[in-house]
């Protein structure tokens, strides 16, 4: 949530960056602009009353000691008028408060100025390719394919028992994940993040502070009965750890790491997009969280991005990475880098990681905030980043490692896994 002090400081600059998303929020910005002068002049003739009332108590006060009832008895039913326009105007307040809340929560974060304009993911800008294409003969296989072949993956099995885009793991396929999943959470310790395992369903104090709600309530699962969401990464609950939390300047960098399981309805996918592996409704993924001081959070976004890029170059998959433009950019997110990982049978580039600067919008839904040297609070920035959601990377490795007998494994994965290639 934009903080209405930027707001008032700043609206023009909003406006014209909120453009980049692709929002005419002129009239919203102006609209919030005279909520906050209504909000703020029944504030002061509330406190201008309440003022009032104080000096009356004291000379109430003064005139009983000196026996003077009946001028004491005319302030006190001035006072009585008072303190019943006083609830009158905090009433007023507090409507007030809430239209300006109603107002703010709908409105998008700020892109950075560094967010390339456009409105499709073909504006995004590409920012470097890296690896070579694998080059595979003409009988190559996509993974749902070999994910049969192998048995590794059984896609039916997960219909029978849920529905479409919840795969069964299978032996070795099994293997490969819980593999993949140690890799990806024991590299982030190496890298200094802190192991943290969360609850996978969340309440709505916790959707409302990473921003999924009001605005992703359907493409989330929802147990209506204790009004709990699934989580659609584990950015939710990470981010949530520090809801209301007061840190100090010192403590920076935070750094957490955690594997979760993810749910996403992914309402309205069709066609070749939802093959196999590509867009599922349940899939696993290890998520890193940092929380920055705002003089450093862009730096702390490179170094999150750089991070990402070593692991697929660990796992040899062929990528690039990808600045989103203002068009393609979440509801929350100030800038974005995607990573997009190679697919040698589908001829196709798959997204495998986001990572994301969100500077203060969560953190002042979250009243995430820090002190300072000087004692002085501010709110704290906030970031997360993919790394690495698996099914798209099972997917590459599958189809970019196969041959003619079977499938090669990266050997970063080979103490993991126990074995060197599915044959």
């Amino acid at each position: 949530m934009i903080h209405i002090n930027l707001i008032r400081e700043n609206s023009e600059d909003i406006i014209e960056r909120l453009a980049i998303k692709g929002l005419d929020a002129r009239s919203e910005i102006m609209g919030i602009l005279n909520l906050d002068g209504e909000r703020k002049a029944i504030k002061q003739r509330l406190d201008q009353n309440l003022a009032e009332a104080n000096i009356l108590a004291r000379q109430i006060g003064d005139m009983l000691k000196q026996s003077k009832k009946e001028e004491a008895e005319v302030l006190r039913n001035r006072t009585i008028k008072l303190k019943e326009r006083s609830k009158e105007l905090e009433q007023k307040f507090s409507e007030a408060e809430q239209k300006l809340f109603d107002k703010l929560v709908l409105i998008p974060n700020v892109p950075s100025r560094s967010v390339p304009k456009g409105k499709t993911p073909q504006d995004n800008d590409i920012v470097l390719t890296n690896g070579a294409m694998p080059v595979l003969n003409a009988n190559a296989q996509p993974h749902w394919e070999l994910a049969k072949r192998y048995d590794l993956i059984d896609f039916e099995l997960g219909v029978k028992i849920s529905g479409a885009g919840f795969p069964v793991y299978k032996g070795k396929g099994a293997r490969l994940q819980r593999a993949l999943i140690n890799f990806f959470l024991d590299e982030a310790i190496k890298a200094g993040y802190q192991e943290v395992q969360p609850p996978i369903l969340i309440n709505e104090d916790s959707g409302f502070g990473t921003g999924q709600l009001p605005d992703k309530e359907g493409q989330m699962y929802h147990v209506g009965i204790d009004s709990l969401f699934l989580i659609p990464t584990a950015e939710v609950p990470i981010t949530n750890l520090y809801r209301d939390v007061i840190l100090k300047e010192e403590d920076f960098p935070v750094k957490n790491v955690g594997y979760t399981p993810c749910f996403r309805r992914e309402a309205g996918s069709y066609g070749q997009e939802v093959r196999g592996l590509n867009r599922l409704h349940q899939f696993d993924k290890v998520e890193i969280v940092q929380l920055a001081s705002p003089e450093n959070s862009y730096t702390v976004l490179e170094e999150m991005q750089t991070y990402v890029q070593g692991l697929l170059q660990k796992l040899g998959l062929p990528y690039r990475v990808l600045k989103l433009c203002g068009g393609d950019m979440s509801f929350a997110s100030a800038l974005t880098y995607d990573m997009e990982v190679y697919s040698g049978a589908q001829q196709k580039w798959l997204e495998v990681s986001s990572v994301s600067n969100f500077e203060s919008f969560q953190s002042n839904r979250l009243k995430l905030r820090y002190k300072d040297k000087e004692g002085q609070m501010h709110l704290a920035h906030t970031l997360n980043g993919s790394a690495l959601a698996l099914p798209r990377i099972v997917a590459a490795l599958l189809e970019n490692n196969q041959f003619s007998g079977g499938i090669k494994m990266p050997e970063v994965l080979h103490p993991y896994l126990g074995f060197t290639e599915i044959v």
